[in-house]
C-alpha cells in the first residue's frame, strides 16, 4: 500500500478553561421512559470542577502528557451511541454500560478506568445519576481542554442491571476491510442515531484527543501533537501530513491491526477509519471546511456531541412535563 499526501503547520495551544455562564435550551428526545425532574440540589459548577479537579491531578499523577480527558469524551460518546432511532432503544439513559453485557463489549474496551475514576465523585455527589455523570464528565474534558461549551442538561435515570441493553454491535468499528465498506460502516452506525455525513466528520474531530492503547483496542498512539487541547488540529493532519501503514513498533515488526503512521516522524496514528474521511469525497468536504474554519468545527462539533447525549433521553420536568434546563 503506497503512502499518499494527506503536514501539520499547527500545534494546538495550550488548553483554556471555560468558565462562561450560558442557558442551554435543547430539542428533545422521544423515549418510552419517563424520568422525574432532575435532582434540585445539585451544584453543577462543584461537580464540574470536581471532574476536572480529578483528571488534572491524574494526569500529574502520570507525569507522561497522557491525561483522562479523550478517555472521559469516549466514556460519554460510547455510553450514548448505542443508540437507534428504529426502536428508541439504546443511548445514555439507563447508564447500562456499567452492567454486563455493555461494560464487557469489546468497543468498550479500557473504559472501566474512566468509570472507576468517576467514583469518588459519585460519592460526594450521590443525586447525580450514573448517566448524568458519564455524560457531563465528557463535557467537561471538551470544554476544559479548549473546545466549545456543550449544550448539557441533567436528566438521566440509572438502571440496576443491563436486562434492557441493545445488541453489541451499534458502537463504529474501525476498520471494515476496505475504504468503500468502512465508509457504509460508519454510515450505517451514525445514521441509525440520526446523523448526517457532516455530524460523522464533526464528531470524529473528537480524535484530536486522546491516543489508542494496545492493550485496549489494539491500535497504538496518539492522533496530534497535543492530546490533551481540543482543536481543528487533527482535520490539518488527515489533509497534510502523509500517512503510510504501520509497518513497525519499538523496533519490532508490527502485530496489531491495520493502521496508518505519519511518515515524518511515526509518533502518530491514523485508523482507517479516519482516512476513510479524505479518502472518500462526501466525507472529505467537510474535513476541508474544518481544517480551515475551527469556529465552525467547534460550533457543528457542539451541536452533534449535544445530540449524541441527548439520544434516547425524556426530560420531563415535574411542571406541565415541559423540559428542564440546567443554567450556569
Amino acid at each position: 500500500m503506497n503512502a499518499f499526501r494527506l503536514t501539520a503547520t499547527r500545534i494546538a495551544g495550550p488548553a483554556s478553561v471555560v468558565t462562561a455562564a450560558t442557558l442551554y435550551p435543547q430539542t428533545t428526545q422521544a423515549s418510552a421512559i419517563k424520568i422525574e425532574a432532575p435532582p434540585s440540589g445539585v451544584d453543577i459548577p462543584k461537580l464540574k470542577d470536581a471532574i476536572q479537579d480529578l483528571i488534572e491531578t491524574d494526569q500529574e499523577q502520570r507525569g507522561d502528557g497522557t491525561s483522562l480527558y479523550g478517555t472521559m469524551i469516549r466514556l460519554a460518546w460510547h455510553c450514548s451511541g448505542s443508540y437507534s432511532k428504529v426502536d428508541n432503544s439504546g443511548g445514555s439513559n439507563g447508564a447500562k454500560m456499567r452492567h454486563a453485557p455493555e461494560k464487557d463489549w469489546g468497543a468498550n474496551a479500557g473504559l472501566g478506568v474512566a468509570r472507576a475514576a468517576l467514583e469518588p465523585i459519585k460519592a460526594k455527589f450521590p443525586e447525580i445519576s450514573y448517566g448524568d455523570l458519564y455524560t457531563l464528565a465528557g463535557v467537561v474534558a471538551v470544554e476544559a481542554c479548549g473546545g466549545p461549551l456543550i449544550p448539557y442538561r441533567l436528566g438521566r435515570v440509572d438502571e440496576e442491571s443491563g436486562e434492557t441493553s441493545p445488541p453489541d454491535g451499534r458502537l463504529p468499528d474501525a476498520d471494515k476491510g476496505s475504504k468503500a465498506m468502512t465508509a457504509q460502516h460508519l454510515r450505517t452506525i451514525f445514521g441509525r442515531m440520526g446523523f448526517s455525513d457532516r455530524d460523522i466528520v464533526a464528531l470524529s474531530g473528537a480524535h484530536a484527543m486522546g491516543r489508542c492503547h494496545t492493550d485496549r483496542s489494539g491500535y497504538w498512539g496518539p492522533w496530534t501533537n497535543a492530546e490533551n487541547t481540543f482543536s481543528n488540529e487533527y482535520f490539518r493532519l488527515l489533509l497534510e501530513e502523509r500517512w503510510s501503514p504501520k509497518a513497525s513498533h519499538n523496533g519490532k515488526p508490527w502485530k496489531g491491526p491495520d493502521q496508518y503512521e505519519d511518515v515524518g516522524t511515526g509518533k502518530l496514528m491514523m485508523l482507517p477509519s479516519d482516512l476513510v474521511l479524505v479518502l472518500d469525497p462526501d466525507f472529505k468536504q467537510f474535513v476541508e471546511m474544518y481544517a480551515r474554519d475551527e469556529d465552525l468545527f467547534f460550533k457543528d462539533f457542539a451541536k452533534a456531541f449535544a445530540k449524541l447525549l441527548e439520544l434516547g433521553v425524556s426530560f420531563v420536568g415535574a411542571a406541565g412535563g415541559k423540559p428542564w434546563f440546567q443554567f450556569w
